[in-house]
């Protein structure tokens, strides 16, 4: 068993697959202990769509008696998972958020949960999405301070890993929607590369801009996910072939990194950050220079009111697209933001989409040349710590990489003590370079401190 004084719910993805695996761990225990975690817990943070207990503890009686037997383990063998409410779970509600799919129950998983159950692991229950995974905030309280938001549209997903009701969850991200939600929780978001992971059975948002990502409480909980996940699937059109991107090598997190990584702080996004994210970024590369990286000043090579714009228009004409019809079927039931967005993508002209699709190859060029020479660019992952529950936030630093498809990773980097939120600071890397990116924030996590759980929640 784990020193009696970690409480199980504790315990990151990482050291509850090793505990499981070295005998020391029951999942049926770890199982029984979240679901009594959700029971005292969820009432406050709200992070929990539906439970499935009966089936998770079904799953975590067979985990143990694989582990008993001696049978070949996956990486996340008994590790319990929470999955937000837009990807279909055979035999649960999928309902995104949307009263007209309350009876939604699919009859098979979405891709990503096939695999990280082919992993080990086992999923506890869907966690709380804002509607269709857009800007309508949701129903789920900031486990730092339930004034503000948790941010979205992973919104449950990301409270959820924050107060210790799951080790990781499945999220997904259009513009800012895995990473932003993890800074403003004090969790790790990791966004692949677009193509990198299958999202079938995912409720579309944007086609060309949806992502499946995860929040956890460390890299190594990240790069154990990604591997699970990661790979061509030939029912997905958007899932990119082997043979076109780079294989994803295996991952020793563990060992040391052989050089202090070299990191780019990007101008554009200190010029839009708030004085205090802008100080604190800027603290934490003269941090990460002192520890041995070599950092620099980039620019990502295009106006950031034009990335912007061009996500935007991407964005409002593809929601639009996937969305106009159910708007019409079940008239009054879309919420204010995404019902007004929908109405105005229909507005957009082709020939505006067609020639934001130019301009986004330009800023994707642009973007590969800022990263020459570099491992990662650094810069914070919000403009400032979370806003009010009137908003999910600012998207205005996560989009640009959503936009591109670049991998991105969101790093808890401190606790703002006048207000008690966390601060967060982003690595992005090159397409296919997840090893790289997951390595240097595996450096970079080492050199910050610890991230506490929120403290009504500790």
């Amino acid at each position: 068993m784990p020193d009696t004084a970690t409480a199980l719910h504790e315990l990151s993805a990482t050291q509850a697959a090793r505990l499981i695996r070295s005998q020391e761990l029951s999942p049926v225990e770890l199982v029984e202990a979240l679901l009594a975690r959700a029971s005292s817990v969820d009432p406050r943070v709200q992070a929990w769509v539906t439970l499935d207990p009966e089936r998770a503890l079904v799953a975590a009686r067979a985990a143990e008696g694989a582990v008993t037997a001696g049978a070949a383990l996956g990486p996340l063998h008994g590790v319990p998972f929470g999955a937000k409410d837009i990807f279909d779970s055979e035999g649960l509600p999928t309902a995104a958020g949307f009263k007209p799919y309350a009876s939604r129950v699919p009859t098979r998983d979405a891709e990503p949960i096939v695999r990280l159950k082919k992993a080990g692991a086992i999923l506890l229950g869907k966690m709380v999405t804002t509607q269709f995974a857009y800007a309508d905030p949701s129903r789920t309280r900031n486990p730092w301070d339930d004034s503000r938001t948790p941010g979205g549209s992973s919104s449950g997903s990301a409270a959820g890993v924050a107060a210790r009701l799951i080790p990781f969850a499945l999220g997904s991200q259009t513009a800012g929607s895995v990473l932003r939600p993890a800074a403003y929780n004090g969790v790790v978001g990791l966004k692949p590369t677009y193509g990198r992971v299958s999202k079938r059975g995912v409720l579309p948002l944007a086609w060309s801009l949806d992502h499946v990502g995860v929040l956890a409480r460390s890299v190594s909980d990240c790069a154990l996910f990604l591997a699970a996940v990661a790979g061509h699937d030939p029912e997905d059109p958007a899932s990119v072939p082997s043979v076109i991107a780079e294989p994803l090598p295996p991952m020793n997190l563990d060992a040391p990194r052989a050089a202090a990584p070299r990191l780019g702080v990007v101008r554009e996004a200190l010029q839009i950050s708030t004085d205090r994210l802008r100080e604190h970024t800027l603290k934490v590369a003269s941090q990460f220079e002192a520890a041995g990286a070599q950092v620099s000043e980039v620019s990502l090579g295009e106006s950031l009111d034009l990335i912007l714009a061009v996500q935007h228009v991407t964005m409002q004409t593809e929601l639009a697209t996937v969305h106009w019809q159910l708007l019409e079927q079940y008239p009054g039931s879309h919420q204010p933001r995404l019902r007004a967005n929908i109405e105005v993508g229909r507005l957009v002209p082709g020939v505006v989409y067609l020639h934001a699709q130019r301009l986004r190859r330009r800023i994707r060029e642009a973007m590969r040349r800022s990263l020459d020479g570099i491992d990662a660019l650094l810069l914070p992952t919000a403009v400032d710590v979370a806003p009010g529950r009137e908003t999910t936030g600012d998207t205005s630093l996560q989009a640009p990489f959503s936009l591109v498809g670049f991998p991105s990773l969101s790093l808890p980097s401190g606790v703002l003590e006048s207000e008690g939120l966390p601060l967060a600071t982003q690595l992005v890397a090159l397409p296919w370079q997840e090893a790289t990116l997951l390595q240097t924030a595996r450096w970079c996590e080492a050199q910050l401190p610890l991230m506490p759980a929120p403290p009504a929640f500790a």
